[in-house]
């Protein structure tokens, strides 16, 4: 079973500089508090990995922490574009951030390959887009059965995973979360917690497959000052639809951010609704 340890001792554990991080969940369970536990340890030079990175990314990018971004589509849900993405890719600020970009269906297929131990993963829909002249990752493939040629991308296996079982849609954490039949994605895990309570089935709990778990704890209803506010968490926390309105503006402005920056990551604990 794995330790139940503090946000703080569980990021510095499992995160290092230049790490490959996957912060995965659908509109549900995304880990802002541990994104921004992230940010106040100061991580650099981090690869992040995500199916569809929204806000959390475009603040860890802005806060200068990712060299690169693997992707397969990128916004704030809902409202429109990642200001501090964008900025970073047209003019290198704060840093210059690489990017590497996949299909939906490329990106799932990586992570299972991931997690299921294999060097890489084989997809046919790659075929007939521009995608493998654009992403140097993908390589074509030669079946040897039948001489069909697909393309081939390495699997990733990221470090921030867990063993958790995550209540309500778990989306692709269950398998950038090493729980592909009970195979290891990751070398090193994380689970953050709203609730855990042992023996209460269908609610986030650590397995041996997860290094460490951070518990949060909150209840349904009440508006988060941490865990995965602004997302939602089953049984937990509702989605703050006005906050994800409200960052559209923040992330605008370089100084702005900064100020916010400032306030509600680094100056705190907690994660606060934008003013």
């Amino acid at each position: 079973m794995a330790e139940i340890v503090s946000l703080a001792e569980g990021v510095a554990a499992v995160v290092g500089d230049g790490d490959t991080v996957a912060m995965e969940g659908f509109t549900h369970l995304i880990p802002f508090a541990a994104g921004h536990e992230v940010i106040r340890q100061g991580r650099r030079e981090l690869t992040l990995a995500r199916m569809t990175p929204d806000v959390i990314y475009d603040q860890l990018i802005g806060a200068g922490c990712a060299r690169r971004l693997v992707f397969s589509w990128g916004g704030n849900p809902g409202v429109g574009s990642l200001h501090r993405f964008r900025d970073a890719v047209q003019n290198q600020w704060p840093v210059p951030l690489e990017v590497e970009e996949h299909s939906h269906a490329g990106m799932a297929n990586r992570y299972v390959a991931g997690a299921s131990g294999l060097p890489f993963a084989v997809l046919r829909g790659y075929v007939g887009t521009d995608l493998p002249a654009q992403t140097e990752s993908i390589k074509p493939i030669t079946c040897p059965f039948t001489g069909e040629v697909a393309h081939r991308r390495p699997g990733v296996a990221p470090r921030c995973r867990g063993g958790a079982r995550p209540a309500g849609r778990p989306g692709w954490q269950r398998a950038a979360l090493g729980y592909h039949r009970g195979a290891q994605g990751g070398r090193a895990g994380l689970a953050s917690s709203a609730g855990h309570r042992r023996g209460d089935r269908g609610h986030p709990r650590p397995t041996t497959r997860c290094d460490g778990a951070a518990h949060l704890g909150g209840r349904l209803r009440r508006r988060s000052t941490r865990r995965a506010h602004p997302s939602y968490a089953h049984g937990y926390d509702e989605r703050d639809n006005a906050w994800y309105q409200a960052w559209d503006e923040i992330s605008r402005d370089r100084d702005r951010f900064q100020r916010w920056l400032e306030t509600d990551v680094l100056a705190t604990p907690n994660v606060r609704r934008p003013q």
